[in-house]
């Protein structure tokens, strides 16, 4: 029986487990979007992950969409990312960089020039968006035209090369959580009837020519896809998601990718199960619980619902999370008041297993 701590080949890397550190926004950015000396020292504590999946990084100004947020669209980016992926790799471990666009999540305070947050249709979310300078309503995106739906699809691409000369061993592409490949594929957020929207088809193109163009430029086996099928965060309405989460995985399976990533956000585990029996790659999944996912779920691996799991907030408290696992703990408990803010150490300061 295959367990989560048995290695796995993920389309050519090598992986020393079947447990994946999530991404996860850390807001903890130096100046420009880089990474700093915290954040080099934040993921190669995790380096006994299989594979570590970074915070989302923006693939352009107009992606950011938190304040302090990482990008890979310039050239002071990628060599701050490439401390990272050094030290990670010097500790033994794999690490994937997660390409973020935020789309009408966040906030023209957040972005220079006098820009403003973008979508696929101008339908502004509820709620608010924390700033740099305090919480802040969120305002009606401006629409994308085509030409800069194409230009956005080429910033992707542009954003996997730079990570790759930056050391990572692939990307992955986050269409989960109500952020723009999301918005594209949701049917409140995405009200266009030209070849972007209006059809189930329509609303998979966007996603499907960003996965598209990124392994074309770094390759398949370096290129993974995020979804939440049904997640209702960041005010995203999906009442019957099968039929354009099938379509999508359809359209993308031919490719070849390194692997689907499964946010399960609803209650029914029968889409999940149709979309790994539908992908033939490599399946990871985020375990739908009551809170974060928990010391038994890697049970999903034994049962063969998924090739790798993946863990968030409890890899932020136990960075030798692999090693609690299969020793059954002890664990440390996650204190999300630790994790964020320019005084947050608590996700690196944790003991150590046996300390």
């Amino acid at each position: 029986m295959t367990t989560a701590f048995d290695p796995i080949d993920l389309s050519g890397t090598q992986l020393a487990n079947r447990i994946a550190m999530a991404p996860m926004t850390r807001s903890r950015a130096g100046d420009g979007g880089t990474a700093t000396d915290l954040t080099v020292q934040y993921y190669a504590q995790r380096a006994s992950a299989g594979l570590i999946i970074t915070e989302g990084i923006q693939p352009s100004v107009v992606g950011q969409g938190y304040p302090f947020t990482p990008g890979l669209h310039s050239a002071e980016q990628v060599g701050s990312w490439r401390k990272v992926t050094d030290a990670v790799h010097a500790a033994g471990g794999r690490i994937f960089a997660q390409i973020m666009h935020a789309g009408r999540i966040g906030h023209p305070v957040l972005l220079p020039d006098g820009l403003t947050p973008v979508s696929a249709s101008p339908v502004k979310a509820a709620g608010q968006v924390y700033t740099h300078v305090g919480p802040k309503d969120f305002i009606e995106p401006r629409e994308l035209t085509d030409a800069e739906i194409r230009q956005t699809v080429a910033d992707f691409a542009s954003a996997a090369r730079n990570a790759v000369d930056a050391g990572f061993d692939g990307v992955e592409l986050h269409g989960a959580n109500g952020y723009l490949i999301h918005q594209f594929l949701a049917p409140n957020t995405n009200l266009r009837t030209d070849e972007w929207g209006g059809s189930d088809e329509a609303r998979i193109r966007f996603a499907v020519e960003v996965v598209k163009a990124v392994a074309a430029e770094i390759g398949a086996e370096r290129t993974g896809l995020r979804i939440s099928p049904g997640n209702a965060y960041n005010g995203i309405d999906e009442p019957a998601p099968d039929a354009v989460y099938t379509a999508l995985v359809q359209e993308i399976e031919p490719l070849g990718l390194a692997y689907l990533h499964v946010l399960e956000a609803t209650e029914i585990r029968e889409l999940t199960l149709a979309l790994r029996k539908q992908f033939s790659g490599t399946f990871v999944i985020n375990v739908l619980t009551d809170g974060p996912t928990g010391p038994d779920d890697h049970s999903v691996i034994d049962d063969g619902i998924a090739d790798i799991i993946s863990y968030g907030a409890l890899f932020l408290a136990n960075p030798d999370l692999p090693a609690r696992l299969k020793a059954g703990g002890p664990f440390n408990t996650p204190d999300p008041s630790t994790f964020f803010g320019g005084d947050a150490k608590g996700y690196v300061d944790y003991p150590a297993l046996g300390a």
